[in-house]
């Protein structure tokens, strides 16, 4: 298993263990994570999954493709290490990865 913690608004902490193949957002549905409201179901069809990678994490993440940047173009308060988290899959080279939800969703 990988560790995932993910930081809600309120500055609560969600420290999981997650399967490798499965995305942020998965693990942020099935742990009821406030803020993460993924009314897409994973589709990069909206921007409800909206996170900021933390800065040490960026660049392992790595940049937005182009369907997902579109995306962010509706979200709120986007960063520069804003991401969806529904694109962002887990795997080893992530194991020990925070991202921090945002005030509110799109």
């Amino acid at each position: 298993m990988t560790k995932l913690t993910i930081v809600a608004f309120d500055g609560t902490r969600h420290d999981l263990d997650v399967a490798n193949g499965s995305t942020v957002m998965e693990n942020a549905v099935r742990n009821s994570v406030p803020g993460i409201e993924a009314e897409c179901g994973g589709a990069c069809a909206c921007a409800t999954c909206h996170v900021y990678v933390d800065d040490v994490w960026a660049a392992a993440v790595g940049a937005p493709e182009a369907m997902e940047e579109d995306m962010l173009d509706f979200a709120y308060d986007v960063r520069p290490t804003s991401r969806l988290s529904c694109q962002i899959k887990m795997s080893e080279a992530l194991d020990g990865l925070v991202v921090h939800v945002p005030e509110r969703q799109a």
